[in-house]
């Protein structure tokens, strides 16, 4: 009976060496750096599970052994607080490193930049072409009613999300203008400013030029010019949808449709583009000029004139330089 006990109590003692000896290895191979070579990025679904997330890692050059993940997470109790989501883990991340990243949610922060001037129909484009985005878009606000700015999201997060974050955007930024705009101004609301800063947002790239631009348009609308902008009639022309991919004609100007400043008096119906912070704010707070006319001048801007004779011999000069002369 008595070697009985000894031998049992020696098993034990065994097992128990054994045991802890396991945990040992087990608790320095979940600790050691890993065998990453450089930084990784990895997109974690949602519902992967301890073993569908093990088995990423592995695949990915994350962790050398599924096995030590997944036992080190459980003694750790954090299968349900691993996260779905993109991640970043560093070169040489350790198993219990890895897991700390899932735990955390601290996801990939991405970037999209909306540039000025786009229209609702080239905006969408640009979403449905950005990796990390899901979901169809239902509904868009208005045209103009987006404001072209960076924005921040994850991977996963939807586009119907994004519209509403550029939609609500440029109401309060419109908002704020409106409120803060020079007094004087031809505009009866807010929505006026929104279309012609669409036009201006349309008619130059050089920001210093924005307010005289303006300045131009409103000069014309005082006196009952029409405005006779070429971006008005490009965009009934293409539906909204881009360039035009050629020059416009006289045929075109003389285009009876909506938009088309070329034949309509005062300002078009709806915005033309999704004008950004600085179109709206020359809108708001124009130059004070007496010019009526610009014309391209060859280097990027605008030569600007106050009389249609030096407006004429400004479009001569032009010509020249298009054609080569």
């Amino acid at each position: 009976m008595r070697r009985w006990l000894l031998r049992i109590t020696f098993t034990v003692a065994a097992l128990g060496a054994v045991l802890l000896s396991l945990f040992f290895y087990l608790s320095d191979r979940f600790t050691v750096p890993g065998p990453l070579t450089g930084p990784v990025m990895l997109v974690i679904p949602s519902g992967a599970g301890l073993g569908g997330i093990a088995g990423l890692l592995a695949r990915s050059g994350v962790i050398d052994s599924t096995t030590v993940f997944i036992l080190g997470v459980r003694y750790e109790a954090a299968t349900r607080e691993l996260q779905a989501g993109e991640y970043a883990f560093p070169p040489h991340v350790s198993a219990r490193g890895a897991m700390d990243i899932l735990r955390s949610g601290d996801t990939v922060v991405r970037r999209l930049t909306i540039p000025e001037g786009l229209t609702n129909f080239q905006i969408v484009q640009l979403l449905q072409e950005t990796e990390g985005l899901q979901g169809d878009i239902p509904l868009l606000p208005g045209e103009g009613m987006l404001l072209p700015e960076t924005y921040h999201f994850s991977w996963g997060d939807s586009r119907e999300d994004m519209i509403l974050r550029m939609h609500q955007a440029m109401k309060e930024t419109l908002h704020e203008g409106w409120n803060s705009r020079v007094s004087g101004l031809p505009l009866k609301n807010p929505q006026e400013t929104l279309v012609l800063a669409s036009i201006v947002e349309k008619e130059t790239a050089v920001a210093e030029e924005r307010p005289r631009i303006a300045a131009v348009f409103y000069n014309r609308l005082r006196r009952g010019m029409r405005l006779q902008s070429d971006p008005t009639v490009v965009y009934d022309l293409t539906g909204g949808k881009g360039g035009l991919g050629r020059t416009l004609t006289r045929e075109d100007l003389k285009q009876e449709t909506p938009s088309n400043t070329y034949v309509i008096d005062g300002l078009p119906p709806a915005p033309i583009s999704n004008p950004g912070r600085q179109a709206l704010r020359a809108v708001l707070h124009p130059a004070v000029s007496d010019d009526l006319y610009f014309v391209a001048d060859g280097s990027g801007g605008h030569a600007f004139s106050g009389t249609l004779a030096e407006h004429n011999r400004n479009v001569a000069k032009w010509r020249k330089i298009r054609d080569g002369d």
